[in-house]
């Protein structure tokens, strides 16, 4: 089986939907089944991959299972975003900076 990983996870939309759904509170399956255009069975799959890219837990009571976020395996993607961060804080910057200069500057007659 190859290696999944938090990348995996949030590849598929219908994955980052349930992610943000499990970020305000725990859910069990068939509630989170039912925010969806698709079988239980389909969502169920979704959620197994999550659970293998460990972004999610799942902790059965009784007959029902709940998923819980593991957002700490998100951080993971918020590491690897900082770089980009960091350069488009530098370009908002520098465009900032370009704008202040222009709006300074005296006004030309046409």
């Amino acid at each position: 089986m190859m290696r999944r990983d938090v990348f995996n996870a949030i590849a598929d939309p219908t994955r980052r939907s349930i992610l943000m759904s499990l970020s305000t509170e725990s859910r069990n399956v068939n509630a989170l089944a039912d925010q969806f255009d698709m079988t239980r069975q389909a969502v169920s799959l979704h959620i197994k991959y999550l659970q293998e890219c460990d972004v999610i837990t799942i902790k059965k009571e009784g007959r029902e299972r709940y998923c819980n976020l593991n957002p700490e395996k998100l951080t993971e993607v918020a590491n690897w975003l900082a770089p980009f961060r960091k350069m488009w804080a530098e370009k908002f910057n520098q465009l900032g900076s370009l704008l202040d200069e222009m709006q300074s500057e005296p006004k030309k007659e046409l």
